[in-house]
């Protein structure tokens, strides 16, 4: 279950995607437990407010080193941040298998 009393319009999230398992988004509109989401590869899409999970916006772009500093501990942000640091050859296994 997402974190849904930290989401309003406005809020920077992360929504399930059939293809990247989770995307990035914007909330546009609320309604009862709908929300209209901008995603970041430009699709409008609607998701119930319990599908959604918060998106660190502190982050650094070349991801957190360590994940314990992350905002939200959730799947979506945790798996973002080990993909970010891969791409940039900056994963600690240790860390991942510990």
């Amino acid at each position: 279950m997402g974190l849904t009393e930290n989401i309003v319009v406005d809020s920077p999230i992360w929504v399930g995607d059939a293809d990247l398992v989770w995307i990035d988004g914007q909330v546009l509109n609320i309604n009862g437990e709908e929300a209209e989401i901008q995603t970041s590869d430009g699709k409008k899409v609607v998701a119930n407010l319990s599908k959604l999970y918060p998106k660190d916006m502190d982050v650094p772009t070349a991801g957190g080193d360590d994940m314990t500093k992350l905002s939200y501990l959730h799947e979506p942000g945790v798996l973002h941040n080990l993909e970010t640091r891969y791409e940039i050859n900056e994963i600690n296994l240790w860390v991942v298998l510990l």
